[in-house]
């Protein structure tokens, strides 16, 4: 499958940007970009809510970016939400408003998810290089570190603190002056401190700067002469001038520069003050500037899937192979699960395939728990999934292949907040019936089954015999249409003859 053009949507917590890219070949082509001041992260209360205003700021930008983003379909447009709706407590209502107006849905990214596309956009806005580069991105609530080689992150980190959140803390109303500098550059120094050894002993030849903070310093610099001469980008020369300038007008309002953006005036102090910062704990002395960043990265990472490199495959295989899952098993029991949904539905449907992807990732990803206790394994799965690191799954993603695999076994009140006729119950379904039919884990062939769908709950044909043939896991079966009974969904069993049954042998379908 194939598009001309895809868009990337970047809800960050100081501006919100589309970018609309045209694929050509394995590049993609920017077209079109648009940039709303939205600061949603100035929002944020102490409660950490977003108050109303910031709401309909963000609101707003969402349905204007949603007028140009119309005629284009659903698998060709990405949305992001960064730092800001990590962080808020009514995330989940302002994202149902949000998604209304821009009429896709709208993923949040953790902080190493964001700075992995930080540096898929940056590597691939700059010339090819063989040596690695440290990509630092400024943004309104969290700076990510990034160490990467071409266009593979390597090694990835996000800090919490921004243009926003320091303005907030360190230079209220936006007054500046040396002791409110001096305890920014303190805290971020702090934040750095806990990184800086690992980075520095994995080494970089060449630090980048990406995303508007990193571009105004350097603009300013440079427009201003500020850096040593012929120098263009952020010295560490001209930075400290930079700094004792903002220090002595008081406020990034009162700097008499060229070039000074309207738009980063509240953000400026705060900015300047971590970029300060990233310099003397990592010793950097020259940082030049990507023009791509998080939007770009998107685009990238959305063509990867389009090309069938999706990111989250290499995630799963690498979270099976760090947890020792039994890859024989997974098999199994992933032969059973996807023949069994693939008697429900169409498998090869364009509108079924995220089901497809989340069953297998899930069976993979079942027995995950096993490496941290037998007792409950599901449920150490289900949290492992829930609070890592995994790198292409949004948070949203995470947590629907956390709920399969704490499903996979057990009662099923857990999932009781899931609404009726969710496609989940369906996968659920699916799984727990491949675990059970698997539970010996040999390569025994399995019966001829049928399973479909009921408008009260699911069927299952047995043949003859088969259940007195295996009464162990005949009564498995009994106890699970049980388990699903009490939940107010009924599994119905039954024995039909072998001529007359729609299944499939399994293991010959594998």
């Amino acid at each position: 499958m194939s598009y001309e053009l895809i868009a990337g949507v970047d809800l960050g917590s100081n501006s919100f940007r589309l970018q609309i890219g045209r694929v050509v070949g394995n590049r993609i082509h920017p077209v079109d970009t648009l940039k709303e001041t939205v600061r949603l992260g100035s929002g944020l209360t102490r409660e950490k809510l977003l108050d109303h205003a910031s709401q309909q700021r963000a609101i707003s930008a969402l349905r204007r970016f949603g007028e140009r983003l119309r005629g284009f379909e659903p698998e060709t447009v990405r949305a992001v939400t960064t730092d800001a709706m990590r962080v808020a407590r009514n995330a989940r209502m302002v994202l149902l408003q949000a998604e209304a107006a821009l009429g896709f849905p709208i993923e949040i990214i953790g902080g190493r998810e964001e700075a992995r596309l930080i540096y898929i956009g940056a590597a691939n806005a700059l010339t090819s290089a063989l040596h690695r580069r440290l990509v630092v991105d400024i943004g309104g609530g969290s700076t990510e570190f990034i160490i990467g080689e071409r266009t593979e992150p390597l090694l990835m980190e996000s800090l919490f603190m921004g243009g926003i959140s320091y303005r907030q803390r360190f230079f209220a109303e936006g007054k500046v002056d040396k002791k409110r500098f001096y305890a920014a550059e303190v805290s971020a120094a702090r934040e750095i401190e806990a990184i800086a050894a690992d980075y520095q002993r994995f080494g970089w030849q060449e630090a980048v700067g990406s995303s508007g903070s990193a571009q105004e310093i350097a603009t300013l610099l440079e427009t201003n002469e500020l850096n040593p001469e012929g120098v263009r980008g952020i010295s560490r020369e001209g930075l400290a001038k930079l700094r004792q300038l903002l220090i002595s007008a008081g406020s990034a309002e009162a700097l008499e520069l060229k070039g000074l953006s309207s738009d980063r005036l509240t953000i400026l102090p705060g900015a300047i003050a971590i970029m300060s910062a990233v310099f003397s704990e990592l010793g950097i002395e020259h940082m030049s500037h990507s023009d791509g960043a998080l939007p770009l990265g998107v685009l990238y990472d959305l063509l990867g899937r389009f090309e069938h490199h999706d990111t989250r495959d290499d995630t799963v295989v690498h979270f099976r192979r760090r947890y020792q899952v039994d890859k024989a098993q997974v098999i199994r029991v992933e032969r059973t699960a996807v023949a069994l949904l693939g008697q429900m539905i169409k498998l090869d449907l364009p509108e079924h395939e995220d089901d497809v992807h989340f069953l297998r990732w899930a069976v993979s990803l079942h027995e995950i728990g096993l490496s941290v206790a037998h007792s409950e394994f599901h449920k150490h799965g289900a949290y492992i999934i829930g609070h890592a690191d995994m790198p292409g799954f949004s948070k949203r993603d995470q947590a629907r292949l956390a709920l399969l695999v704490l499903g996979q076994r057990g009662k099923l009140q857990k999932l009781a907040s899931m609404p009726a006729g969710d496609a989940n119950w369906r996968l659920v379904f699916c799984l727990r019936l491949a675990v059970l039919l698997h539970r010996a884990r040999d390569d025994h062939p399995l019966p001829e089954l049928s399973v479909r769908e009921s408008p009260v709950g699911f069927e299952l044909d047995v043949p003859p015999g088969w259940p007195n043939a295996n009464p162990m896991t005949a009564s498995a079966l009994t106890d699970e249409a049980l388990l699903w009974r009490r939940i107010g969904i009924k599994v119905r069993i039954r024995s039909v003859p072998d001529e007359t049954a729609v299944g499939l042998n399994l293991l010959e379908k594998a």
